[in-house]
């Protein structure tokens, strides 16, 4: 996993909430603990709000905080509320003109997804609190 990467970013911030549930991180404190902007933190962390895993307060005494215990979050509830792809690309718009392509494309699709929901199940086995 690329260290910039947006689940790597979720993760390692998550992973430090867990630490302290009751303190509360301002996009620029985690912005320079995680080498980044602020500006980026919280287009990463927007969607975690969104699927109910932080809460943010906006404001001189606003930031961050786990929505719930780091126990009930699992790194495949992280991957999937950033709705990125390690392996499955989306591939709908894709329509090639040659069978044999056309073929090739519809089950090599069809593998790189079963590779996906696999990656998700695993991801699942684990939570916040078990990094």
């Amino acid at each position: 996993m690329k260290r910039n990467s947006r689940l790597s970013l979720a993760l390692h911030t998550l992973s430090h909430m867990a630490v302290d549930q009751n303190k509360i991180r301002t996009s620029a404190d985690i912005a320079e603990h995680a080498g980044t902007n602020p500006v980026v933190v919280r287009r990463v962390l927007g969607p975690l709000r969104e699927a109910g895993l932080l809460t943010s307060e906006k404001g001189h005494a606003g930031g961050w905080k786990l929505a719930r215990s780091p126990k009930n979050i699992t790194l495949a509830d992280v991957y999937t509320a950033l709705n990125e792809r390690l392996v499955a690309g989306d591939g709908t718009d894709y329509v090639p003109s040659c069978s044999i392509e056309h073929s090739l494309h519809k089950r090599v699709s069809s593998v790189l997804a079963e590779i996906e929901q696999s990656l998700i199940q695993k991801l699942g086995e684990t939570s916040i609190s078990d990094v």
